[in-house]
């Protein structure tokens, strides 16, 4: 029987994605599986990137500016050089916040200042834009943070679990951690063919990607037998700005 716990976290998540929804359809674009990084380390880069690359795909990068530079549990962190590299080669450079704020733990307004640091962060530094696609961190929403930053945002990505469409929220997209080594291969293509069943999106989320990895990154032979699947089964492989501009 599930504990008291996982039951809340599982109303909170429904009404997540119950209220303040921005509705667009996904019409017959699918199937579609997206890979994505958050905050991130230079382990996304140097070994996930390669790998999405190989397979002629392009990632989208959740950065957190503040963490440029650092070290933590996840590895070392990105270095300016390489937001100007992921740019060049393609892949998409998106939001997860200047400081990696919770929006559940942050009053709205500094949470939305936040992410507005970030967006100049990204262009002082290689005179960029972003996209205007974000992510939150810890993937901890609130519905007051849907409804003010949805619209700001040409879209918001969470952590609950599931497929995109028929009907997509731009305001609290989807996706699925891709965590652990190969023998966490057969879940995720499971999911790339029930996806593919739907004619769904699937997004997929990983942190560093090392021999070993933190609890919340992914082996290199994990991913690359992810990306490869969904290669082989023909889905659309796409980033998350590549999407949203079909979709709007």
């Amino acid at each position: 029987m599930p504990s008291l716990r996982s039951r809340i976290g599982a109303v909170r998540r429904h009404i997540w994605c119950s209220f303040y929804i921005r509705p667009v359809p996904l019409g017959n674009r699918g199937p579609i599986v997206t890979f994505s990084f958050d905050d991130f380390p230079r382990s996304a880069l140097i070994n996930g990137a390669s790998i999405v690359e190989r397979f002629g795909a392009r990632a989208t990068y959740y950065v957190t500016m503040g963490l440029m530079g650092t070290d933590n549990h996840l590895g070392e962190q990105f270095h300016c050089a390489d937001l100007r590299s992921l740019v060049e080669r393609g892949h998409e450079l998106a939001n997860h916040t200047f400081s990696h704020l919770s929006a559940q733990r942050t009053p709205f307004e500094v949470f939305g200042r936040d992410v507005e640091c970030c967006e100049k962060a990204i262009r002082e530094s290689i005179a960029v834009s972003p996209s205007k696609n974000f992510a939150y961190p810890y993937g901890e929403v609130t519905l007051a943070a849907k409804r003010r930053l949805g619209p700001r945002m040409q879209s918001c990505r969470g952590t609950c679990s599931g497929f995109n469409g028929p009907e997509v929220d731009l305001n609290l997209l989807r996706a699925n951690s891709l965590y652990g080594d190969i023998d966490k291969a057969a879940a995720a293509r499971q999911l790339i063919l029930e996806n593919e069943q739907r004619r769904s999106w699937l997004i997929f989320y990983s942190h560093d990607v090392v021999s070993k990895p933190s609890c919340f990154g992914c082996t290199p032979a994990l991913l690359e037998a992810v990306v490869s699947f969904a290669a082989e089964r023909g889905a659309r492989m796409m980033t998350v700005a590549e999407v949203v501009a079909e979709l709007c």
